[in-house]
């Protein structure tokens, strides 16, 4: 068989890459290998040495996508150490600035796929004078900007059609601009569903009662994309989507045979 080979890459997936196709008896035919983000010049090399495997190397590309689209609008790095190891109180220069690198990775990916290239602003520190000491934390912003800005000074180099000029902006805050938000309660339609609901991802399950008269069916509802109603309401607050949502059942109760007889039942 012929295998896609989608992977980060580092030097853990390149080696066990080469394991699977190199020797006399490799576990695929032809492998067809694409990266989520720019590989280095190192482990290509790498790749190369091993005489038995590049003619069973069909594609080797970087495909720039190593982000999670959590709806139309938005997208997560999906960093779970982030908070952690840039603001955590065991500061770790070495681990932070690691972390930094791949966050800039991916969001630079993000842009090599919408083929925009952004002017990169953010918030600087500010010593309040002479004698105050900036930490690394104050540098977040800083140093993130710089590493999204190396990738992308690469990708004007390396990819087709890529913009030569700023085409959008791209602006890098931290938390301590709003320092309010973070423990305030989120009153969007979306957030409520999520806090209230037993959700998995955007996945709802509910029970329905049975035509047979039979145990309680079980239905599932995608909370995504191609449902209009919840692409329309999800960021609005609460208090909007309610009465939004009320008047569209009014709506569809006074047009709607079936619900007629049920609401007459």
């Amino acid at each position: 068989m012929e295998a896609i080979y989608f992977i980060q890459p580092t030097k853990e997936n390149v080696v066990a890459f080469l394991s699977d196709m190199s020797g006399k008896s490799p576990l695929y035919k032809k492998a067809f290998v694409f990266f989520s983000s720019p590989i280095s010049r190192e482990l290509v090399t790498h790749i190369k040495k091993d005489s038995t495997v590049l003619p069973r190397i069909g594609a080797l590309r970087e495909m720039n996508l190593e982000y999670f689209a959590v709806d139309s609008q938005g997208f997560v790095t999906d960093d779970e150490r982030a908070l952690e190891e840039l603001f955590g109180d065991e500061e770790s220069s070495q681990k932070a600035d690691a972390c930094l690198n791949v966050m800039a990775t991916r969001i630079a990916t993000v842009f090599a796929s919408l083929r925009e290239f952004p002017l990169v602003r953010y918030r600087a520190a500010k010593s309040l004078d002479a004698m105050t000491i900036t930490t690394f934390r104050d540098l977040v912003p800083t140093k993130l900007a710089a590493g999204v800005w190396n990738c992308l000074m690469k990708y004007k180099q390396t990819i087709q059609n890529f913009p030569m000029s700023e085409t959008c902006e791209l602006l890098i805050l931290d938390r301590s601009v709003d320092q309010i938000a973070p423990i305030i309660h989120e009153w969007t339609y979306d957030a409520i569903c999520h806090d209230l609901l037993n959700l998995e991802g955007n996945k709802y399950v509910h029970e329905v009662p049975s035509k047979t008269d039979g145990p309680p069916e079980k239905k599932e509802v995608l909370l995504e994309e191609h449902d209009p109603i919840w692409v329309e309401l999800r960021h609005a607050h609460i208090a909007d989507a309610s009465e939004r949502l009320h008047e569209k059942m009014t709506g569809f109760v006074s047009k709607n045979k079936a619900a007629q007889i049920q609401n007459g039942s």
